[in-house]
């Protein structure tokens, strides 16, 4: 048989490849990713071990609010507060990938 397509921890926390984000999961760094500034490229950069992932403006917004406090849902409302527009399904999109390559877990809110 098969596992379930959606992974849970012993913490909660899930992180395999299908995993839905919803409204009230609550997005933060798993242990072996950290969230850092750049100097040389003057952006936020993910490390994660052998690899660095360099963001752009809006991903290390978003990023920088996964801190396992803030769900889905606030995450999307502060954005909408400091930009103009700002697209949920976008934001859904961009964590979903995320979680999908280990790079951030959800926790259930």
């Amino acid at each position: 048989m098969d596992p379930p397509p959606t992974g849970t921890t012993q913490t909660g926390t899930r992180t395999r490849p299908g995993v839905e984000v919803s409204d009230f999961d609550r997005p933060r760094l798993p242990r072996h990713v950290r969230l850092a500034f750049c100097r040389t490229r003057r952006r936020r950069i993910l490390l994660h071990p052998e690899t660095v992932v360099v963001l752009n403006g809006s991903g290390g917004a978003v990023i920088e609010l996964c801190d396992g406090r803030h769900t889905v849902t606030e995450i999307v409302t502060e954005l909408g507060a400091r930009y103009q527009a700002v697209s949920e399904d976008e934001v859904r999109q961009f964590l979903t990938q995320l979680v999908s390559r280990r790079w951030l877990e959800l926790t259930d809110g």
